[in-house]
């Protein structure tokens, strides 16, 4: 049974609002979904758009595909137009890729109101440009554009599309779902119905989902569950509108639920870096809850799902995370039970099965802070800390001691806002007192604690802020509100997140800026 996992997050993902990808970039994007084992990655629109030209030109000396084929994405011929003369049919042919998409009408009232021609010249375009492209070498597919609606409109005309292609030499007509209203029994009554119809194989079809009902992943499922051997998507669902098939999930779910081979042998479990490394190009955060590959798809909270995981990891995870290169996480909340405290403790290398005074402690303490508005679920340094306050020997010594701090802000008359922060603290034996200036009172406190402890602790110069985040606490109001901070830092090639908590913001800065040189300082010694 072979299947044609056919990607086009460079041409349709690329219409996602706000993303755009430079040539560099998509020639990134290629190399990774060639290490995902795609079988074909539609690079864009050669003769249409000037990026996509210049892409497939430094593809054919740039890239070395080893597992994908490259395809050039255009239309048919234009109406009242001879194929060999039609500019964007000979930018196909100059991208010169081993095959070639088509868009082309499968529906009546798109024909006639979009295009402005007849039923029959429409016909007549599809099979010269697929004739065309065949009898140059090209493997075609052409893509039927708004296919689910325009056979329920006229069955008989968006057959009788679909017949001319694959007559015309088309390797597969794909079944195009362009406004994204399907469901899934609808796709799957269509199929029946128009391979009933036309005696087509389901294997000669295949299936391009949008996401607007939030159904494409399942619509697409459906579809090879209906036959269908070929199954378009985009990496991280990236596309128009709500977006596209998640292609990811689409192949994780058919190798892993259904049993089929869609990738070659050991390209699944790169799956997560894959699906991240194309966010970053992308410039757009990864979805932390994304299925299979988000940070949190393998992430429990509550007591319960601990206390069964604790037994038998796979009690509470619908697959091994391992297989498409995700980990599971247990997060620690005001939910957590002792099982949930002893395996996320155990994850950050601390066995708490063996000091049950210490586990009850812990699991009491962070209880008690949670309902004080602290969270540990993103804040795994401040957690582990905590822990090691209270196991014998494990104790992360204290760089310093905190005599106080103070933090001023001055409006000067030029409009300029200067924020300044002295420190008192006692360092190794020593008295030490310093003062910076900063852009903010958190960076001049941060700055200023900083110089107090370089003399100290040099390595601190490889440390950097590197993110600040503060919520205002659910259920607090107005400038009075409770504030929670995180921290991020990065430093010696890690990063690491802390918590602090208070109604005043500088003191909750504090807590987590003192946390984040703590732990940064005892890793550095190890």
């Amino acid at each position: 049974m072979t299947f044609q996992v056919y990607d086009t997050t460079l041409r349709d993902g690329a219409q996602r609002e706000g993303l755009s990808y430079s040539v560099v970039d998509k020639l990134a994007v290629a190399r990774l979904l060639d290490d995902l084992g795609v079988g074909f990655i539609e690079g864009g629109w050669p003769g249409a758009v000037p990026k996509d030209t210049e892409f497939f030109r430094r593809a054919r000396g740039e890239l070395d595909l080893k597992h994908a084929i490259l395809v050039a994405f255009g239309a048919t011929r234009k109406a009242g137009v001879a194929v060999e003369a039609d500019p964007q049919v000979r930018g196909l042919l100059d991208a010169e890729t081993p095959a070639v998409a088509l868009v082309a009408k499968a529906d009546l009232r798109h024909v006639e109101r979009a295009l402005r021609t007849t039923a029959e010249e429409n016909l007549a375009m599809i099979r010269d440009t697929v004739t065309y492209l065949v009898g140059r070498g090209r493997r075609v597919f052409v893509d039927g554009e708004h296919f689910f609606d325009g056979y329920r409109y006229d069955p008989a005309y968006t057959a009788a599309v679909l017949e001319t292609a694959l007559a015309a030499g088309a390797e597969r007509f794909v079944l195009c779902d362009t406004n994204g209203g399907m469901l899934p029994s609808q796709v799957t009554a269509a199929i029946a119905d128009v391979t009933a119809r036309t005696g087509t194989a389901p294997e000669l079809l295949g299936i391009h989902c949008q996401n607007d009902t939030a159904c494409a992943v399942a619509n697409t499922i459906a579809a090879v569950e209906a036959g269908v051997r070929h199954f378009q998507g985009t990496a991280n669902g990236y596309g128009e509108r709500p977006g596209n098939a998640d292609l990811f999930a689409v192949v994780a779910n058919l190798q892993l639920k259904l049993g089929l081979p869609v990738l070659p042998e050991g390209c699944l479990e790169q799956l997560v870096r894959v699906s991240h490394a194309i966010a970053e190009i992308a410039n757009i955060a990864p979805d932390t809850h994304q299925a299979y590959v988000g940070a949190a798809a393998f992430a429990h909270k509550a007591g319960l799902h601990a206390s069964a995981i604790k037994v038998d990891p796979l009690l509470y995870n619908h697959v091994d995370p391992s297989v498409v290169g995700n980990d599971m996480r247990i997060l620690v909340t005001e939910m957590a039970g002792r099982a949930s405290i002893e395996l996320k403790s155990r994850e950050l290398g601390l066995d708490l099965a063996g000091h049950p005074e210490a586990l009850a402690t812990v699991t009491k303490r962070v209880k008690e802070l949670e309902a004080g508005g602290w969270s540990f679920e993103a804040a795994d340094a401040s957690f582990e800390l905590l822990v090691r306050a209270e196991l014998p020997d494990r104790a992360a010594p204290r760089p310093f001691t905190l005599e106080s701090y103070r933090v001023l802000v001055e409006h000067r008359e030029d409009g300029a806002v200067v924020s300044e922060a002295t420190v008192k603290i006692r360092v190794r034996g020593e008295r030490v007192i310093a003062t910076a200036e900063g852009n903010g009172p958190v960076n001049a406190l941060d700055e200023a604690l900083r110089t107090g402890l370089a003399r100290h602790y040099p390595e601190l110069g490889e440390f950097e802020l590197a993110d600040y985040k503060v919520r205002i606490l659910e259920g607090s109001h107005g400038t009075g509100a409770v504030t929670r901070v995180l921290v991020e830092t990065a430093g010696a090639g890690r990063d690491w997140t802390t918590v602090g908590v208070h109604p005043n913001v500088v003191e909750a800065s504090w807590h987590a800026l003192v946390d984040a040189l703590t732990y940064g300082l005892d890793r550095a010694r190890v």
